[in-house]
């Protein structure tokens, strides 16, 4: 007898936590905290994680409750989003529902729109084509300004949470308005003393981001390309040679400068139509304040940073001392 009274009064002590649990049994604070649920994790585990994340206060009696409820079994793992603060009832109805279930994808700088689409397809469970379409969208790309098929260069580089269920093109406007948020209303003036225009600051910005391997070079790979603009002389930029040719290649061959699209600087003078990648706030920055500096020309170490010269000649002798400090490799074949 004196056992049974005793689980009774632990049922009364639990009731009374659900009662106070509906108003918001979590830890004070409405700050949303994400909590990840192993594959495999037992439901204590979960709970002590959610107590970890301050999103129940006690986990002991949480436990209680979901077992009352007979939901202490029940468990999908992944990501989740918590509101801290939130009723017992809500988050043991996201961890047995998979309500609050949530997909982090980090779009990389300087990825272009075919490579960022299959990301956002695995993190939304649909077809990389549907992703496509939605960056197609006629209405977006009107908003924006942008006069070429696709919203390529506008998909800004950043670590996104889309909660179970977003649809491709919820996502698209999600990258598409970090776009817009990190452009800065000085840039928009700055246009003007540039004589160019936002899609046309935002194509050189992609070139930049694809050249560049290191930060304090960005300023002047990009003051090369606007010298040379000014000069009417051809970028000659070779990643746009690369997005022309629709595949990436480790090296660009002289019989890939005959690519025939309108994307090949190498034959065609001026900025491509577009973009030909995402370029981060620092490229975009260093497309509206270049360096002020004379080189035309630029060649890359293997290890990424480059030399910058002012005329062909010495264009020629740095390709030629890098070649000789850095000959060839013979073949084990």
């Amino acid at each position: 007898m004196r056992f049974r009274f005793l689980v009774r009064r632990c049922a009364s002590v639990a009731a009374s936590a659900v009662v106070v649990s509906g108003v918001g049994c979590g830890s004070s604070g409405s700050s949303t905290v994400r909590v990840v649920i192993p594959s495999g994790s037992s439901f204590t585990a979960a709970v002590d994680s959610l107590a970890r994340a301050r999103v129940v206060g006690s986990p002991r009696l949480f436990r209680l409750y979901a077992s009352m409820r007979h939901r202490d079994r029940d468990l999908k793992a992944g990501t989740y989003a918590f509101d801290r603060g939130a009723s017992w009832n809500t988050v043991l109805d996201a961890l047995t529902r998979g309500k609050g279930l949530v997909h982090t994808v980090t779009i990389p700088e300087g990825f272009a729109l075919s490579s960022i689409a299959p990301l956002l397809a695995r993190a939304l469970s649909v077809p990389p084509e549907s992703v496509m379409a939605a960056a197609s969208d006629s209405e977006l790309r009107r908003r924006l300004d942008v006069p070429t098929p696709t919203l390529e260069g506008y998909l800004f580089p950043d670590t996104y949470t889309f909660a179970e269920g977003t649809a491709p093109e919820r996502a698209v406007d999600m990258l598409v308005a970090r776009f817009e948020q990190v452009w800065k209303p000085e840039w928009t003036g700055r246009l003007q003393e540039l004589a160019m225009s936002r899609h046309d600051v935002v194509t050189l910005a992609s070139i930049v981001e694809k050249e560049a391997r290191l930060p304090q070079e960005r300023p002047v790979i990009s003051a090369v390309y606007h010298n040379r603009l000014k000069r009417g002389m051809l970028l000659q930029a070779d990643p746009t040679v690369q997005y022309a040719l629709g595949r990436h290649v480790d090296r660009v061959l002289y019989r890939d400068l005959e690519v025939d699209s309108r994307y090949n600087t190498y034959k065609h003078a001026g900025l491509p139509p577009g973009p030909i990648a995402s370029p981060g706030a620092a490229s975009i920055e260093a497309a509206l304040y270049p360096a002020n500096v004379p080189y035309l020309y630029f060649v890359a170490h293997p290890d990424g940073h480059h030399e910058f010269r002012e005329t062909f000649a010495e264009h020629t002798e740095a390709r030629a001392q890098i070649r000789r400090a850095n000959p060839p490799r013979p073949s084990n074949r």
